[in-house]
């Protein structure tokens, strides 16, 4: 004898639905199902004629599948079992960003003024000059205004090591070079080293960068690479800031005597 399940399906079992999987309940006279082609209404039915989608039983449902994984760092959604993210590069490992191929390596503050405390002193053949450059302000296009150019400012160079910048009480930076009209300056905006006869600079990772370029060319659009030093030729004129020039040149015998007295 052969059963119909509630899905209408043909079955030779009574209990289980061949076909499907669903239990045929027995109807109320105590039969063992319903005869084919009837629903246990007693209503005859075709295939699935009811609309709803028959629960198969036995079928494994679909696994969990794991949530994206979001980059901490610039919030892009990558592959639950990504290493690295795909847009900046973050290290889901250990947490940190790769270091770029031509990365500088950061400079160590407490070191290096440990190194400028050390610089001995030399008798002064060097002073550097500060001006305000109206040409130098109009190609940066700052929405600062620029002061007036007025006299140049002498600063006399009488270490091996000069560090040029704005300086800061809370960060114990004291510049030998001043620039603190200029905030386009950074704090530790470069650094000057001799060696009696040359005068080299070395941007230490400024904000805007350190450039230079002859008295004779255009102005320079290419800056310092940081951690590099570039030797200055006499005729070189270095650009910081939002409008600060600054030359190195040998004292003047005036120059050299005020600084004795």
């Amino acid at each position: 004898m052969t059963s119909t399940c509630p899905n209408g399906h043909q079955s030779a079992s009574s209990d289980y639905c061949d076909t499907c999987g669903v239990p045929i309940t027995p109807d109320a006279t105590g039969g063992a199902g319903v005869d084919a082609g009837q629903s246990p209404g007693g209503a005859a039915e075709t295939g699935h004629g009811s609309g709803a989608m028959p629960v198969q039983a036995g079928v494994p449902t679909a696994p969990d599948v794991p949530a994206p994984q979001s980059c901490p760092n610039c919030g892009v959604e990558n592959s639950p079992t990504a290493l690295f993210c795909e847009a900046c590069g973050y290290d889901f490992t250990t947490g940190t960003m790769p270091r770029p191929p031509d990365a500088v390596p950061a400079l160590d503050p407490a070191a290096t003024a440990r190194t400028e405390s050390l610089a001995p002193p030399i008798p002064l053949e060097w002073v550097a000059e500060l001006w305000v450059d109206p040409d130098w302000y109009a190609a940066q296009e700052s929405s600062d205004p620029c002061p007036s150019p007025g006299l140049t400012v002498v600063v006399p160079l009488t270490k091996q090591s000069v560090l040029v910048g704005r300086p800061s009480v809370s960060r114990n930076i004291h510049p030998d070079v001043d620039c603190s009209s200029d905030s386009g300056v950074s704090r530790r905006q470069a650094q000057l080293t001799t060696d009696g006869q040359r005068w080299w600079v070395e941007d230490l990772q400024s904000s805007n960068g350190t450039y230079v370029g002859p008295a004779s060319g255009p102005l320079p659009d290419n800056p310092v690479p940081p951690g590099q030093r570039r030797e200055l030729d006499a005729d070189d004129r270095v650009y910081l800031g939002t409008w600060t020039r600054l030359v190195v040149r040998r004292a003047t015998s005036e120059e050299q005597v005020e600084e004795s007295s």
